[in-house]
């Protein structure tokens, strides 16, 4: 069998072993002490004892090699001169200066009563080199702090952008798993709730299921309510739900205040009850028909956000059932207003002063140059799904009014760019230089008629 030293590979690994420790040390000194020696102090008394010690170490080697010259200020090369010369790189001219003053006094004290012998050119030559190598230690020192410092700055950035990442991170994941609960956005819920409002109006089964769906309801109830009392047998129902208390001062609270009331608003803390969630259902006139009671949901579903999309969609049922109701007094007002602009108009009143959701009306006024196009009938046919218009025909012009349900400032400007980018493809053209001028107005929630009169002005002005 052979020795393990034969095999090539066992030996190359035994030699690269053993040359280890040799690379390790070098000339015998473990490399962190080459470190340690190399490395500049900080405190100020071990660099002032540093800065005389060194000049004196050298005159003492000095005296040993040769006594009469310890200076080898007659020697081919001036070796004491590489002390001074040390302390400037380590530290700076000022530190090689003073190691140059203890080898002047140095030799001042060694030839003492011989001072006019005095080596001018030796002392001046080895001044000039400690200044230069000092000045060149200084640049190189700013330099190197500079560059510490923006490898700090850096380094303190990496680690916040890191934990931005990883937030980032996080909030995607939660996003991700919201919107797998979550798969419908607020327009298509809404446009449900548009169509099981008209198709079926005494079915509120519909209703309950697209809350489940949008809201994260995993048990409820719709209960209808007659003078005030709640009917014992629900006429929709989600999930294990459980026979009605109709006692629990959550529901009673809901039903007093006419609003929606969830589990930490019980107005004393000490009362308990068994659902986490109860809305009333007001008809046009305020009075309560029915109650969604929920009993369970979510632990993270249960939070401000939530209960306000909760609020606002119960609010949109409510009044789309009420449709002919809403939009009559603005038609008696406006009789060549659309209805369903009129309906949509009182219902996003409606919204905004019960859930602070506002919206957004864009005018666009379109000049005679535009009307001989046929642009208004064009830029109609780009409107939402959710939008209503209201075309108002004035002599020389027409103002075509877009409804933006639940939106603001931003909903208006993108739309208008959309409009802008439209023009630029069809015809090269802004729509200024089109004849189409925009409008943007905020309806007023407590008047709406008050709007449709604003934009009677512009059309009429």
């Amino acid at each position: 069998m052979a020795a393990p030293s034969d095999n090539p590979s066992i030996r190359r690994q035994l030699n690269r072993r053993g040359a280890e420790p040799q690379r390790r040390t070098g000339m015998g000194l473990p490399v962190h002490l080459l470190g340690k020696l190399a490395a500049q102090a900080t405190h100020p008394a071990v660099i002032l004892a540093e800065t005389l010690l060194l000049p004196l170490l050298a005159m003492g080697l000095g005296l040993l090699w040769a006594p009469q010259d310890p200076l080898q200020v007659q020697a081919s090369f001036p070796w004491p001169w590489l002390a001074p010369v040390v302390l400037a790189l380590r530290y700076g001219p000022m530190a090689g200066l003073v190691g140059a003053s203890v080898l002047l006094a140095g030799w001042l004290a060694l030839n003492a009563g011989h001072w006019d012998i005095f080596p001018q050119l030796y002392f001046l030559g080895g001044l000039i080199l400690v200044m230069l190598v000092g000045e060149f230690s200084s640049l190189w020192q700013a330099r190197a702090r500079r560059a510490e410092t923006l490898q700090l700055y850096l380094d303190q950035r990496l680690e916040h952008l890191v934990r931005q990442h990883y937030l980032l991170r996080l909030s995607h994941d939660r996003l991700e798993q919201e919107l797998i609960g979550r798969p419908m956005s607020m327009r298509d819920a809404l446009s449900g709730l548009r169509d099981a409002g008209r198709a079926d109006a005494q079915d509120p089964q519909a209703l309950l299921r697209l809350l489940a769906q949008y809201c994260q309801l995993e048990c409820a109830a719709i209960h209808a309510v007659s003078s005030g009392q709640i009917e014992a047998q629900p006429a929709a129902s989600l999930g294990a739900y459980g026979p009605l208390q109709a006692k629990d001062p959550l529901l009673l609270q809901a039903l007093q205040q006419g609003r929606l009331c969830h589990i930490s608003e019980i107005q004393n803390g000490h009362q308990e009850t068994r659902y986490l969630v109860a809305a009333p259902l007001p008809d046009l006139a305020g009075e309560v028909y029915g109650l969604l009671v929920v009993q369970e949901m979510p632990f993270f579903a249960l939070q401000e956000e939530n209960l306000q999309t909760l609020q606002l969609l119960l609010g949109y049922y409510t009044d789309g059932l009420s449709m002919d109701a809403l939009a009559r007094p603005l038609l008696q007002q406006f009789p060549d207003c659309p209805p369903l602009f009129a309906f949509e108009l009182q219902r996003m009143a409606h919204i905004h002063a019960s859930a602070r959701v506002s919206s957004v009306i864009v005018a666009l006024e379109f000049q005679q140059r535009a009307l001989e196009q046929n642009l208004p009938a064009q830029v109609q046919r780009l409107k939402r799904e959710l939008d209503e218009a209201w075309l108002i025909t004035a002599p020389k012009r027409q103002l075509l009014a877009v409804l933006m349900p639940l939106g603001n400032d931003t909903t208006a400007e993108g739309y208008i760019r959309r409009l802008e980018a439209w023009m630029q493809h069809k015809s090269q053209q802004s729509l200024a230089q089109a004849g189409i001028f925009p409008h943007v107005v905020q309806p007023d929630s407590a008047q709406p008629g008050r709007t449709l009169e604003h934009l009677h002005g512009i059309a009429h002005a």
